[in-house]
């Protein structure tokens, strides 16, 4: 349906324009624009991961195409919290511009903080809390305490004149949270009753039935598992899942075993949440990587990043032997987080490399070592019933998720025709409190590989898998351009295609024939004798050896 609508007309004073520019299709670069009379306020600017089709790849940003030309109109980004799906592309950004103020709670800001030191940016930062509220231009906005994987998470209601939105941000209703931080219903309800006209809830888990289990009932399993390793404990999660870490550390200090943090991001998270007192050390638990190694096995527990299978992370380098942390006979590995859809082949290539080393993993498949921090579909339920909005518009999640999320809306008495399902670029315009759809951006991936932005198109990643998966084929041959004659070569040369270049004596005289019948037809210049040649090789392996590689000819005249 998206595709075929036309691009956005300029929004009409006095209406609510809310812009998904990430986040919706996928897990993760969650970023949504809401605009009124000229200004333009931010709720996250997350990043996405690559999958294994994208080779080379090191992140993937929002689009910022509609608003690259009206930073100046920003008048803040709102951070929900600090996990890199929601605050990655931050810096990305502000690169762009520097001074657009960043709001968020103290443990989110203090990580962007950090992350905005390496790329030598200070921010403009304000810290909200939960119960407070900031006016911004023609935005009046309202901060609520959810319950997530990750301390200090606020959902943002945003009122204007055009009408009342409430953004979630990632949610879930743990009655027994560590923190003690409840996602505060009777707000949600206030809400409700004052009037919400638009619901933007969390649909990453819409369609997992119930409710997703308490975080503390992995605490038991953790202190089991570490309570019977015979030798070292290695455990992979999240650097920003501070609950998680906590429940490692109190599991490990009840057993006897310190704790060294691996992964730069680990440790620089942890420190963070350590200072603001969202993590709890117990005493002398924390040695350093040299007082690990000084360690009996059966006294150590590393937490590590790397638990989504990222190359370049320490569980990754253990699995391919490329970390001084050698896996061996008896060591125990937990990978403790969900996996994120399209990790699933990369996750499993880790844990059978650490197996094949003698390791004994643990996962979420066979043992519960981790808990969502979405709510599932009985708490958007109960959410939908308490704060009773008159329309939503489900985020964050794939398009089973959202479909899921709006099936719950429907149920609970919201309007069919004010449930809305959007893809990222989808304008939906708010007017008197009525949502509709105002047209369609077509935005696409902006590929960060290495230093580049943006740089790297899907053409080229498409190059990129070709080389990987069928190999390559150059071929080099001078000729007399008038006559179509073979003057040196051809030569042929490929790498991942086949063990001898001898497999090619075959084609290079069908190689010779097509230039001299190119010629006799009347061919003259070099480039159309470039594509004789390609058309030529390409036919001959893909009719002999099934296969389609890359082609490069160099066709030079004699």
């Amino acid at each position: 349906m998206a595709e075929q609508l036309p691009e956005p007309r300029p929004v009409d004073r006095g209406t609510l324009r809310i812009l998904p520019l990430g986040g919706l299709g996928e897990v993760g670069r969650n970023m949504t624009v809401f605009e009124i009379d000229g200004k333009l306020l931010i709720v996250d600017c997350g990043v996405l991961f690559p999958e294994t089709d994208q080779p080379g790849v090191d992140l993937i940003l929002p689009d910022f195409a509609p608003i690259r030309d009206r930073l100046d109109d920003v008048v803040a980004v709102v951070l929900t919290h600090g996990h890199e799906d929601h605050i990655g592309a931050v810096p990305y950004l502000l690169r762009l511009k520097r001074d657009i103020p960043l709001l968020g709670s103290a443990l989110t800001l203090a990580f962007i903080e950090a992350k905005l030191q390496e790329h030598r940016i200070k921010p403009y930062t304000h810290v909200v809390k939960e119960g407070g509220t900031e006016q911004l231009g023609p935005f009046d906005l309202e901060f609520v305490a959810v319950n997530h994987s990750i301390p200090d998470a606020l959902a943002v209601a945003i009122r204007t004149a055009a009408g009342s939105v409430l953004h979630t941000g990632d949610f879930k209703m743990d009655q027994l949270p560590l923190d003690d931080r409840l996602t505060d219903l009777r707000a949600f309800a206030r809400l409700g009753e004052q009037g919400i006209d638009l619901f933007l809830a969390d649909s990453t888990n819409a369609d997992v039935p119930g409710f997703t289990p308490l975080e503390r009932s992995i605490g038991p399993v953790l202190d089991d598992v570490i309570r019977r390793a015979p030798r070292r404990v290695v455990i992979a999660s999240f650097s920003s899942h501070v609950h998680r870490v906590q429940q490692v550390l109190d599991a490990a200090h009840k057993n006897g075993r310190k704790v060294a943090l691996l992964g730069r991001s680990m440790v620089r998270n942890m420190g963070i949440a350590a200072d603001l007192g969202h993590l709890k050390v117990p005493q002398d638990v924390l040695v350093d990587l040299k007082q690990a190694a000084k360690l009996p096995d059966d006294r150590i527990v590393y937490m590590s990043t790397g638990s989504q299978g990222e190359p370049m992370a320490v569980l990754s380098r253990m699995a391919n032997m490329e970390h001084s942390i050698e896996i061996g006979e008896g060591d125990t590995v937990i990978l403790a987080s969900s996996l994120i859809p399209g990790n699933e082949n990369s996750v499993y290539r880790v844990i059978n490399g650490l197996t094949k080393l003698g390791a004994t993993v643990v996962h979420k498949g066979n043992a519960k070592v981790h808990v969502s921090g979405h709510a599932a579909a009985g708490e958007l339920m109960y959410a939908y019933n308490i704060l009773k909005p008159k329309g939503a518009m489900p985020v964050h999640g794939e398009i089973r998720h959202q479909v899921a999320n709006a099936q719950i809306a429907k149920d609970t008495g919201v309007p069919e025709d004010r449930v809305i399902i959007a893809e990222n670029g989808t304008a939906v315009d708010l007017r008197a409190g009525v949502p509709t759809v105002a047209g369609q951006y077509d935005l696409g991936f902006v590929y960060v590989d290495g230093s580049s932005v943006g740089e790297i198109t899907d053409a080229d990643l498409k190059d990129r898998r070709i080389l990987a998966e069928e190999g390559f084929i150059s071929i080099f041959v001078a000729i007399d351009p008038a006559t179509g004659r073979c003057v040196v070569g051809p030569e042929i040369h490929a790498r991942g295609f086949a063990e001898d270049d001898e497999v090619f004596e075959k084609v290079r005289p069908q190689i010779v024939e097509a230039l001299r019948d190119a010629a006799s037809n009347g061919t003259k210049d070099l480039h159309t004798y470039r594509q004789v040649v390609r058309r030529t090789v390409g036919r001959w392996v893909n009719t002999k050896h099934r296969r389609r590689p890359m082609i490069v000819p160099v066709v030079v005249s004699a």
